[in-house]
């Protein structure tokens, strides 16, 4: 599938032009490598390093997606792999959690 069709069925651009132009830009890696066509194949198991607001985020696709759904639905299609919690009331959840219990 076409990497502007998946960014956009993941919810991580508002629209497809708005993910062709990510893509045309150079502002996406595809497995470590530039990209800069909007057409770039993706498959299961490759791993977008990619600008999300303000952060730069590292995502592995765990299955491609077969239309644009609800959030939870598009969050289920891939796996961060940068640390960052994907929503910010469990990162904040997360930390309350953590800091009630010392490491170890």
């Amino acid at each position: 599938m076409r990497i502007d069709k998946v960014l956009w069925y993941l919810r991580l651009a508002k629209s497809r032009s708005i993910a062709q132009a990510m893509a045309q830009e150079g502002h996406i890696r595809l497995n470590g490598r530039r990209i800069e066509r909007a057409h770039q194949p993706i498959v299961v198991g490759d791993v977008l390093t990619l600008a999300v607001g303000s952060e730069v985020r590292v995502l592995e696709l765990l299955a491609i997606p077969v239309r644009r759904g609800p959030a939870p639905e598009a969050r289920s299609h891939y796996r961060v792999l940068d640390g960052t919690a994907v929503d910010p009331i469990a990162a904040a959840a997360t930390s309350a959690f953590q800091e009630g219990f010392p490491q170890p």
